[in-house]
């Protein structure tokens, strides 16, 4: 066990649980419901440029997903949607919040490995009812000891979370597959991060690895997590 490091955060969304590819599902059928006005080509590029006005306020999750999949059906029809599209387009989100939730491989036998021996947290972005939705679906809750859900992921909020733990951030971990989110800001409030790839990430969440970072570390999958504390 790695005995200076006493905290490990982990992220929840394609981290433990899969969540990218129901949005790329929804994000289909959205390009389907325009295909008469656009190519979805077009329409993808008018829907992400809309997601990245639209975090500022309407910060991340289905929500703000939604809304910008009508803002960019208004934008692509010239303002001619149909109302029944507009429907379409709200049971879309809806489904969305309702989807069932699947763990990843190795969640649950990597969270009963480090228990034991570590103070786990999640920390996670997004809607605070469908997160905690999906934390309750998830059958993971009892292995945390904290749940933190933040309108987005910072090193000020890093260091404020891990602030509060035994040995403060320079005794934390953070766990996840977002560079952007996860490892980087994570790092720079002092802890260490360790980046687990996903076969999906949103675009904007797209960043390099930070290469020359001590804390630095990236691992195939979450099982192999308990060895590489092992190793530090």
């Amino acid at each position: 066990m790695a005995r200076s490091i006493t905290t490990i955060g982990f992220d929840a969304d394609d981290t433990l649980w899969h969540n990218e590819s129901i949005f790329r599902l929804t994000q289909e059928q959205f390009h389907s419901m325009l295909a008469d006005y656009a190519d979805p080509g077009h329409v993808g590029d008018k829907l992400l440029a809309a997601e990245r006005r639209n975090i500022g306020l309407y910060g991340f999750g289905v929500k703000g997903f939604t809304l910008s999949m009508i803002e960019t059906a208004i934008e692509v029809t010239g303002g001619k949607v149909p109302a029944s599209t507009i429907k379409e387009i709200l049971e879309a989100g809806r489904a969305m919040l309702s989807h069932p939730v699947e763990t990843l491989p190795g969640v649950h036998d990597t969270l009963e490995a480090v228990a034991p021996d570590y103070s786990l947290i999640l920390i996670t972005k997004g809607d605070l009812f469908d997160q905690e939705r999906k934390l309750a679906q998830s059958g993971l809750g009892d292995y945390f000891d904290g749940v933190e859900i933040v309108s987005d992921k910072t090193a000020d909020v890093y260091a404020r979370i891990f602030g509060q733990t035994e040995g403060g951030p320079d005794a934390a971990m953070m766990v996840g597959n977002s560079l952007k989110s996860d490892v980087i800001p994570a790092i720079e409030a002092g802890s260490w991060g360790v980046h687990v790839p996903h076969d999906l990430t949103w675009d904007l969440e797209h960043a390099e690895p930070p290469e020359g970072q001590e804390r630095f570390r990236q691992i195939a999958t979450i099982e192999r997590l308990p060895g590489l504390l092992e190793r530090l």
